[in-house]
């Protein structure tokens, strides 16, 4: 048990600092760790779907896509008005899709819906980081990239689960959603708003290009859909009859296990700023 400990946590500091030290610096840092992350994460999507023998995706092709799908992102997040850049993915999903004709596979159905899946669930999450890490200047050619917003993202997501987990441990008595995730409690979930609250303020003290209160719907948003996010990865890998998506992080399973409530969390966040800017 100790061994375990020290283990995840140590795990767990360099998870941070490799994410933080990569937002943090610049834009080039940023769209070569999340591209790989991207297709890493792709990869153990299509391991984990493919365990069964039941569905077999093309895991080279998806992870290629996913990482033209980020990389056109990055590049209209910094030349905005250039979307002949995603040509190339919509060939190779083109390619996913008739590719299965001749392939005579026995589920071809699902292996459609579980490829198209990696692209929805786990791709374009990923790609969407672009829109909250690059910033159009005021004439519109060019954008800025401002490390912040995407940072802020995975800052509200780690202290509502330290939140939820301290507050669970100490008060969880009515379970959230026991069908899918048996250990999470409304006190836990509750607890990790108010946390996630608290760095909301702090964020907006220290950045206000962002007025408080819309930093704190920014900081509620992703407490509710990232925890959706979490239990859609649980509802996942229930289905598949899984525990962890991998073990590339020691102590703490995989990357879909890592970043299950940012891939909810992320395209709720761009939603939410997107309806914020209309009004």
């Amino acid at each position: 048990m100790k061994n375990n400990f020290i283990q995840r946590t140590i795990t767990g500091i360099i998870f941070v600092a490799v994410l933080v030290g990569g937002i943090l610096g610049g834009a080039v840092p940023f769209t070569l760790l999340f591209a790989l992350i991207s297709a890493l994460t792709i990869w153990e999507f299509g391991n984990v779907v493919n365990r069964s023998g039941e569905i077999q995706t093309n895991k080279p092709i998806c992870t290629l896509a996913g990482v033209f799908l980020f990389f056109g992102f990055a590049y209209l997040g910094v030349v905005p008005g250039q979307p002949s850049v995603l040509i190339p993915y919509l060939f190779l999903i083109i390619y996913l899709l008739v590719s299965e004709l001749y392939l005579k596979r026995k589920n071809p159905l699902h292996n459609w819906a579980y490829t198209m899946m990696s692209q929805m669930y786990v791709a374009l999450p990923f790609a969407l980081l672009n829109v909250l890490a690059f910033h159009t200047n005021v004439t519109g050619s060019m954008s800025e990239y401002n490390p912040i917003l995407p940072l802020s993202i995975f800052i509200f997501n780690w202290t509502n689960d330290s939140g939820a987990y301290c507050t669970g441990v100490l008060f969880g008595k009515h379970r959230l959603f026991e069908r899918i995730s048996p250990k999470k409690s409304w006190e836990g979930s509750i607890g990790g708003a108010v946390f996630s609250m608290a760095a909301a303020f702090v964020m907006a003290h220290f950045f206000p290009f962002m007025s408080t209160a819309v930093w704190m719907g920014l900081g509620l948003t992703v407490v509710v859909f990232g925890t959706w996010g979490d239990l859609t990865e649980s509802l996942l890998k229930r289905t598949l009859g899984i525990k962890d998506s991998g073990n590339i992080l020691p102590g703490h399973g995989g990357m879909l296990d890592r970043f299950d409530s940012t891939l909810i969390a992320v395209p709720a966040s761009v939603v939410y700023l997107y309806i914020v800017s209309l009004i």
